[in-house]
């Protein structure tokens, strides 16, 4: 398992070496294409949806903190419903595992990108695409997110995916979250 933890970061690590204008400030949020690869974090695909009727997802409290099924790139897992992130984030772990089933590749892979945290500080991560986000029976396609290189880092759903919906509904004491 260190082994391939330690091969990520290798592949993560040649892929950014030499390039320059990959880092951006999360404060400034501004869009750059990455020397390394074709695709760029600019593209912002509709939703592709089952039907046209909203989408009703139930949410799960634990601690205070709202949890959300979303399937990211075929793999069921868990966020934190987070409209503070600004991006879908998830730690080096949760990439580590995408890569070994072969649903993060190098080329999901483009750039990297200081983010500010909740407590202030700054963290550098590497920005992704995830190739499909689904959450319900509604769908997205080519989202920004990002590797936080902390094995505990939380998964995030954040507004690089959440601004993609249009208009979300939040029901608090049915703990559900209506996608319109």
């Amino acid at each position: 398992m260190k082994r391939v933890l330690i091969y990520i970061l290798i592949i993560i690590s040649i892929s950014f070496s030499g390039c320059s204008g990959c880092s951006e400030s999360g404060i400034r949020n501004h869009n750059r294409r990455n020397n390394h690869s074709s695709r760029t974090i600019e593209k912002q695909n509709p939703v592709n949806s089952d039907s046209t009727s909203p989408t009703i997802v139930k949410m799960k409290k634990e601690g205070g903190v709202y949890y959300i099924p979303a399937e990211i790139n075929g793999l069921e897992l868990n966020f934190v419903f987070d409209t503070g992130a600004s991006d879908i984030t998830i730690s080096d772990t949760e990439a580590m595992f995408l890569y070994k089933q072969g649903k993060l590749i190098q080329e999901d892979i483009v750039g990297k990108q200081e983010y500010m945290i909740a407590d202030g500080t700054i963290a550098e991560g590497t920005v992704i695409i995830l190739r499909t986000v689904k959450i319900g029976n509604r769908t997205l396609t080519d989202v920004k997110a990002s590797i936080v290189h902390n094995s505990k880092a939380p998964l995030l759903l954040g507004q690089s995916a959440l601004s993609m919906f249009g208009k979300i509904s939040i029901d608090y004491d049915k703990c559900i979250i209506v996608f319109n």
